[in-house]
C-alpha cells in the first residue's frame, strides 16, 4: 500500500511540475501545407501556428503574404524585387483556403519550453509589426519557409540540432526543383524554368539548404533535437489532399520541339519550290524568335537583382543578335554566312559536351539544337 502511494504521489508531482513549466498555455506548431495546382504554389507552403488558451485565440503567422495588386508587381518580379510579408490570421481563415484548393495541412507540435515559446511569441508580434514585417523575397535563399525556421531556431534557449534529411548523394537545387514539377506534370513551366535559369541553380544542397522547400523542412523538423529532446512532440493531418485527377501530359516540349526538327527535315528532303519557301518562312520566324528569347536571358542575366538567371548557358543556342541578322539574311554577305556557321558550331558543340557543361540543360534543348545545327549550317552553305 505504501509502494501504491508512494508512485501516485510522484505521478501527481510529474504533472504538476510539467503544468508549471507550460503556464504560459501556448502550443506553438510548424504548418506544412501540400503542393496546388499554380506554379507558385507547387513546391507547398509553410507556416507557424500559435494557440493560446488564455487569451482563447488561435492565430497563423504566414510569411507568405505578397500584394500582387501592384502595377509595377511583374516588373519587380521580372527584376527579382519580391516584397514579402509576415502576417496574421486566425486559423479557420488560413485553412480555408486550402481546404478549397484540395490541399494537405500537416500539423507539428513543437516541444517547446514556457521560456522559449514565450520568447518566440513576442519575435513573431515584433515581426509582424507594420515597419517589420516586409522582407525581399528569394526564391532559395530567403523564403516563407527559411523564415519560419529562422525565427524558431533564433528564439530557443538551447539551439537546435538537425539530422541529415538527404538520402544519398546530395542534389541540386534545379534537381530539387524538378522533382516537383515533374511530379504535378509540369513540363512547360520545367522548360521554362530551366532555359531561363542560370548555373547558379545547379549549385549542389547541403542539409541546411535543402530546407527552402517545406516536406525538406517537415522532415528537418522531424528529426531534429533540442538538448536530447525531439523538437516535434505530436505530428498529425489537419487537412488531406485531395485526390489528383489530373493524368500526365503528353503534349511535351521535347514532344513539340522534335515534331518540328521531324518536319523541317522532310522538307528538305522534298525540296519541292513550296516546301522551300515554307522553310524560308520557318527559319525567319524560328531565329527571330530563339534570339527574342535570348534577349530575355541576357536582360535577365543582367537585370535581375539577385544571382538566379546569371551564367546562363542556354545563350549558345538562343544568341540574341540573331533578332538582328536574320533580317539581313537576304544580303547574301560572305560574313552573314560565317555568323549562321558559328551558330551552328556553337549549338553543335553544346550536345557535344552535354553531359560535362556545369549547368544542366532541358531536354526540349537536344531538338532545338539540332533545328540550329541543321537551318543553320544550310544558310551558311547557300550561295
Amino acid at each position: 500500500m505504501r509502494r501504491f502511494l508512494f508512485f501516485l504521489l510522484t505521478y501527481l508531482l510529474a504533472l504538476q511540475l510539467n503544468a508549471q513549466t507550460d503556464s504560459c498555455h501556448i502550443q506553438i506548431s510548424l504548418l506544412t501545407c501540400g503542393p496546388g495546382e499554380d506554379l507558385y504554389s507547387i513546391f507547398g507552403h509553410t507556416a507557424i501556428r500559435i494557440v493560446d488558451s488564455n487569451f482563447r485565440t488561435d492565430n497563423v503567422y504566414n510569411y507568405g503574404t505578397f500584394d500582387d495588386s501592384d502595377p509595377y508587381f511583374y516588373l519587380k518580379f521580372t527584376r527579382g524585387i519580391m516584397l514579402y510579408s509576415l502576417s496574421v490570421e486566425p486559423l479557420p481563415y488560413f485553412m480555408e483556403e486550402y481546404r478549397m484548393e484540395h490541399r494537405s495541412v500537416t500539423e507539428q507540435i513543437l516541444q517547446l519550453s514556457c521560456r522559449d515559446k514565450l520568447k518566440l511569441l513576442a519575435a513573431l508580434q515584433l515581426n509582424a509589426q507594420e515597419n517589420n514585417r516586409f522582407y525581399s523575397y528569394h526564391f532559395y535563399q530567403d523564403n516563407c519557409t527559411l523564415r519560419a525556421r529562422e525565427i524558431i531556431r533564433n528564439n530557443t534557449s538551447v539551439p537546435v540540432t538537425f539530422k541529415k534529411i538527404l538520402a544519398g548523394s546530395c542534389p541540386s537545387f534545379r534537381q530539387l526543383i524538378h522533382s516537383y514539377l515533374d511530379r504535378s506534370h509540369k513540363y512547360w513551366e520545367k522548360f521554362g524554368i530551366d532555359i531561363l535559369m542560370g548555373g547558379h541553380l545547379d549549385k549542389t544542397v547541403n542539409n541546411e539548404e535543402a530546407m527552402f522547400l517545406p516536406d525538406y523542412l517537415m522532415k528537418g523538423f522531424d528529426s531534429a533535437f533540442i538538448d536530447r529532446t525531439s523538437l516535434v512532440c505530436t505530428k498529425r493531418e489537419l487537412l488531406p489532399a485531395g485526390q489528383e485527377t489530373e493524368g500526365k501530359a503528353w503534349f511535351t516540349p521535347a514532344l513539340f520541339f522534335t515534331a518540328w526538327l521531324i518536319i523541317i527535315l522532310s522538307l528538305s528532303l522534298i525540296r519541292a519550290p513550296w516546301s522551300m519557301k515554307l522553310i524560308y518562312v520557318f527559319d525567319f520566324i524560328f531565329f527571330l524568335v530563339i534570339g527574342l528569347l535570348g534577349i530575355l536571358m541576357m536582360f535577365l542575366w543582367l537585370g535581375r537583382i539577385d544571382t538566379v538567371c546569371r551564367n546562363n548557358m542556354n545563350i549558345m543556342w538562343a544568341i540574341p543578335t540573331h533578332t538582328v541578322i536574320i533580317f539581313l539574311r537576304k544580303k547574301r554577305k560572305y560574313w552573314i554566312r560565317v555568323y549562321f556557321l558559328c551558330s551552328a558550331l556553337l549549338s553543335a558543340i553544346l550536345l557535344t559536351g552535354w553531359k560535362w557543361w556545369p549547368q544542366e540543360f532541358n531536354s526540349a534543348v537536344i531538338p532545338i539544337c539540332f533545328l540550329v545545327v541543321f537551318r543553320a549550317f544550310a544558310v551558311f552553305s547557300k550561295k
